[in-house]
C-alpha cells in the first residue's frame, strides 16, 4: 500500500488550484468554517448529496448559496412548506393553446444544483418525489421520463431542534444523502467578521469553475485506487456497527459503498490517486452517523448528536491498517 505520509507529491493532474479556488470563494462569506467546507467539497466530487442539519442562523443557507455560485453551475432554490406538491417541483404537463400539444413545464430540480431549504417542513410525499430523483437522476411525469441535468446535486437543510410542524424524513430517505454535516456556532473571531458582513458579500462570490469541470473532478475521482487493506478497514468499521449494543440498525451496503465513494474523493481533493487511512476516519462520521439508529429508540434526526458520539467511538476502536 502506498505511504500515507504527509509528504505528498501531487499528481501533475491535481485539481488543487481549482479546490484551493473553490475553498477561497466560499470562505470569503463561510467564516470559520473550513472542515465544513471541505466536506461538502468531498460530497460533489463525489458525486451525492449533502444534508445539512442544524439550528437556525447558523449560515446553512448561506453555504449552500455560496458554494452553488463558486461552482458556477446551474443553480435553483425551493423553501419548503406544508402545502408544497411534488409537481411544484418536479414539474407539470401542460396543454399549449398555440401548438395545440401538451408539453412538459420543468420544475426547479431540472438545475446542477438545488437547494431544498428546510427540507422536513413538507409532506412525505413531496419528500419522497424529492428523494425518488436524488436515488435516479431522474424524474417521471405522465409516463413520461425527463433526464435530470448533470452533474445533479441536492444540498437540503433542517432544524432539527424544531419538530412542530415538521416531518422527519425517515431512516431510508436520509440514506439518500452521501454526508451530513453541522455547522455549529462560529468562534468569538469568526463571528466577529460576520458581525460586519453585509448580504451584498454573497452576491460577489465569483464562479470558479463550470458544470463541465466539476464532473471532470468527479471523474478523477473515481479513478482513485482503493487498497484492500483500506477495504477490510472499512469493512470491519462497518461490521463495528451492526455489533454495537449502542446501536439497533448498522450501517447498510449502500453505507459502505457510500463511504468508499467519499473517501475516494478525498483523496482527490487532497490531489492524491490513492486513498489513505486518515480518509476513512475523517469521513467516518458525517457519512455514517445518519444511517444508524441509538439504541433506546432515538433516530438518525432526533438522536443526531447520540450516534454520531457513537460512530466516533467506534472509530477510536477500530484499528487502521499499519
Amino acid at each position: 500500500m502506498p505511504d500515507a505520509s504527509p509528504a505528498v507529491t501531487p499528481r501533475p493532474d491535481a485539481p488543487a488550484p481549482r479546490l484551493d479556488a473553490l475553498r477561497a470563494a466560499v470562505g470569503r462569506v463561510i467564516h470559520g468554517k473550513d472542515a465544513v467546507i471541505e466536506q461538502l467539497l468531498v460530497a460533489v466530487v463525489a458525486g451525492g448529496h449533502v444534508l445539512i442539519e442544524d439550528v437556525p442562523g447558523v449560515g446553512k443557507t448561506t453555504l449552500a448559496q455560496a458554494l452553488a455560485q463558486a461552482l458556477g453551475c446551474s443553480f435553483r432554490r425551493v423553501q419548503f412548506t406544508s402545502d408544497l406538491l411534488p409537481s411544484d417541483i418536479l414539474g407539470v404537463t401542460v396543454f399549449d393553446r398555440n401548438a395545440a400539444e401538451f408539453r412538459f413545464k420543468e420544475g426547479p430540480i431540472f438545475a446542477n444544483l438545488v437547494l431544498a431549504d428546510e427540507i422536513n417542513r413538507t409532506t412525505p410525499k413531496t419528500q419522497s418525489a424529492l428523494l425518488e430523483a436524488m436515488n435516479t437522476g431522474r424524474v417521471h411525469i405522465d409516463g413520461q421520463r425527463h433526464e435530470l441535468p448533470q452533474p445533479f446535486h441536492v444540498l437540503a437543510t433542517q432544524n432539527p431542534m424544531e419538530h412542530h410542524g415538521t416531518y422527519p424524513l425517515p431512516e431510508s430517505q436520509m440514506d439518500r444523502f452521501l454526508i451530513r454535516v453541522s455547522m455549529g456556532y462560529p468562534d468569538a473571531e469568526a463571528e466577529r467578521r460576520v458581525m460586519h458582513q453585509t448580504d451584498g458579500e454573497l452576491d460577489q462570490v465569483e464562479a470558479v469553475l463550470d458544470a463541465e469541470g466539476l464532473r471532470a473532478l468527479q471523474a478523477q475521482a473515481l479513478e482513485v485506487s482503493v487498497d484492500p487493506a483500506i477495504e477490510d478497514y472499512v469493512l470491519a468499521l462497518v461490521a463495528a456497527t451492526r455489533e454495537s449494543r449502542s446501536l439497533t440498525l448498522g450501517v447498510s451496503p449502500r453505507g459502505t459503498q457510500a463511504l468508499v465513494r467519499a473517501a475516494r474523493a478525498a483523496a482527490a481533493v487532497a490531489g492524491r490517486d490513492y486513498v489513505v487511512p486518515d480518509d476513512v476516519k475523517r469521513l467516518a462520521v458525517p457519512v455514517l452517523a445518519h444511517r444508524v439508529l441509538a439504541a433506546g429508540g432515538a433516530g438518525a434526526l432526533g438522536g443526531a448528536a447520540t450516534t454520531a458520539t457513537v460512530l466516533a467511538d467506534l472509530v477510536e476502536t477500530v484499528p487502521p491498517p499499519a
